[in-house]
């Protein structure tokens, strides 16, 4: 392999030391234990898997941690009144909402319903506006996550060209907004691809930073990336099990034959999977902070 790898979990664990000792510093200094509320619906599996890392790293980061678990008939009202009271529980920054939710309750009202100075997935229609306009708000934890990696890894994105293959309102759309805003680890030229793009390769050639989220194992290959293209693979595919029965998983890009191409990349899974935890434990410390009119740079 040529390529330098991207560590996302040596990344990761940087980030949370430091918003280990910030959190230390508010409750010395203030008194103040940034809170983060998970809301379980349902018994969907992989939920529960990404539910339960969470408050495993709130343990660890000396966040508090408040957990409701709901059963698969909760109605919508039931859900829409617990949220109503987290959003007046001063003990709780943010407030995190698992989907998928069952499919009786209607995912777009319970998103609305959270308080924007809550709103640490970042998902609230208030908090994506400020960020297409380039105001300070709470990223959606993926992209902010990338976009840490690009620039944990001296990776320069001024005046590059990033294509962005995927348009998620959870990815593609806000990774695209993030680096192309006027700021100095962004003021990227951008081009979004994607399932209905004619020609992908073309576009993906061009990349001097390509990202993908596209949900296709393997679906870019060594003959669509020009060389020392820095590649961000977000996908986690499951494509059947291990010796042990465990999920096998694998990204979006072909890491073998495009890793011999690329200048650096990212593997998947332990790339940009531990980055979306820590960037949340990071918004649940910046919503905290601002509760008490400190800014996030504050110490």
């Amino acid at each position: 392999m040529t390529a330098r790898l991207i560590d996302g979990k040596k990344i990761a664990e940087e980030i949370k030391e430091e918003l280990k000792t910030q959190i230390e510093q508010l409750n010395k200094i203030h008194s103040l234990v940034p809170g983060l509320a998970t809301v379980l619906v349902g018994d969907d599996p992989a939920s529960h898997v990404y539910v339960n890392l969470k408050i495993k790293n709130c343990q660890a980061l000396g966040i508090a941690s408040f957990n409701h678990q709901l059963s698969a008939e909760t109605s919508q009202k039931e859900l829409l009144d617990l949220v109503h009271n987290l959003n007046a529980d001063p003990a709780v920054h943010g407030i995190l909402v698992q989907v998928p939710l069952p499919k009786h309750i209607d995912e777009t009202e319970v998103l609305l319903s959270i308080d924007p100075k809550k709103d640490v997935d970042g998902f609230h229609p208030f908090s994506l506006g400020k960020m297409v306009i380039g105001e300070d708000t709470f990223l959606s934890c993926t992209p902010a996550g990338i976009q840490q990696l690009l620039i944990r890894s001296n990776i320069e994105t001024q005046g590059k060209h990033v294509v962005v293959v995927g348009r998620s309102n959870i990815v593609g759309k806000p990774i695209a907004n993030i680096l192309m805003q006027k700021n100095p680890h962004a003021n990227a030229t951008v081009t979004i691809c994607h399932s209905r793009t004619p020609n992908i390769k073309d576009y993906t050639l061009q990349a001097d930073i390509l990202i993908v989220a596209i949900g296709i194992p393997g679906f870019i290959t060594a003959d669509m990336v020009k060389e020392g293209v820095t590649v961000i693979d977000v996908g986690t595919n499951k494509i059947g099990t291990t010796s042990t029965g465990k999920a096998r998983l694998t990204g979006d890009v072909a890491f073998e034959e495009v890793s011999e191409i690329a200048g650096a990349i990212t593997p998947s899974p332990g790339g940009v999977g531990p980055m979306t935890i820590a960037m949340l434990m990071s918004n649940t410390v910046k919503a905290a902070k601002l509760s008490i009119g400190l800014k996030p740079q504050d110490p």
